[in-house]
């Protein structure tokens, strides 16, 4: 069954950058946005970044200016570059279609401290 895979979690020092991946399991054709979300421990699960076809970026309050969104093309990845770490951003990362979800992989852990 085609699901999500994300990589690319860590630890970082509170200040530091990491980059995060995801991509379906299967090759995928769709419409829908892409958006990267986080899970802090015990929250729900939030968006904070999505990637639409149009190539139009949008940022939860917590992350602009610091979260940048990207893919190089259809084929490619959907990374999340992190800076300026806060170590509000830990938690657990996933990457999934915006509105219209395929199942979700396990998720990537980030951890940030001060």
């Amino acid at each position: 069954q085609v699901h999500m895979v994300e990589s690319g979690g860590g630890s970082a020092q509170a200040g530091g950058s990491l980059r995060l991946s995801c991509a379906p399991s299967e090759i995928i054709s769709t419409r829908n946005a892409y958006a990267w979300y986080h899970q802090a421990p015990g929250a729900e699960r939030e968006m904070v970044a999505a990637l639409y076809p149009s190539g139009v970026t949008r940022y939860a309050d917590s992350v602009k200016d610091r979260f940048i969104i990207s893919r190089v093309n259809v084929q490619s990845s959907v990374d999340l570059l992190m800076t300026t770490l806060k170590p509000e951003d830990t938690g657990r990362y996933f990457c999934n279609l915006h509105g219209s979800p395929i199942p979700w992989g396990q998720g990537t852990q980030v951890t940030v401290s001060s």
